[in-house]
């Protein structure tokens, strides 16, 4: 029988250092219009969810599935995240959200085509796509953070992220 040991990965950069609280403001800043832009809880969780999934940010994987959950997801939408083309769990909303998310995630070279944006476009209003989209950047923001400097995973419980926020 193998020996399961836990790899520990020590952070390089503690984020809720009181000395980093004034540049730590500007990224928590745009979680409190983000969750009160009228997209969906479980929407911005499945985005939120899914970058990081891309980006291998094994803090925010751990920490978004956690909320989710929390928020009544279910471990089936959950556990077909990464191959949600595949499975009928998801509403055409999301799955437009979803390649979005996904896109603008890789863009690099690639730009936005016209058929991508004329998919969301059918499921949001222009403000929702906005909207969407600073969902999108400020996941992938905090998924180099966390990956940069190390956050560990595994410890995030739900209640946690509401006195950070509180910062802002």
């Amino acid at each position: 029988m193998e020996d399961k040991k836990t790899h520990r990965i020590e952070p390089r950069i503690n984020l809720a250092d009181p000395a980093l609280s004034d540049v730590m403001k500007a990224m928590y800043g745009l979680e409190g219009p983000l969750r009160n832009s009228g997209l969906e809880p479980a929407l911005r969780e499945l985005v939120k969810t899914r970058a990081s999934q891309i980006n291998g940010c094994a803090y925010c994987i751990d920490m978004h599935t956690k909320d989710a959950r929390a928020q009544g997801e279910s471990e089936q939408r959950l556990y077909a995240l990464n191959a949600w083309r595949e499975t009928p769990f998801y509403t055409d909303r999301e799955r437009a959200a979803l390649e979005w998310t996904e896109h603008l995630t890789l863009i690099a070279g690639k730009g936005v085509p016209d058929d991508l944006y004329q998919r969301v476009r059918e499921h949001f209003s222009e403000e929702e796509i906005v909207k969407l989209t600073l969902a999108v950047v400020q996941i992938n923001g905090w998924n180099r953070l966390a990956i940069a400097f190390r956050a560990p995973a595994g410890n995030y419980q739900p209640a946690q992220h509401h006195h950070v926020e509180a910062m802002a």
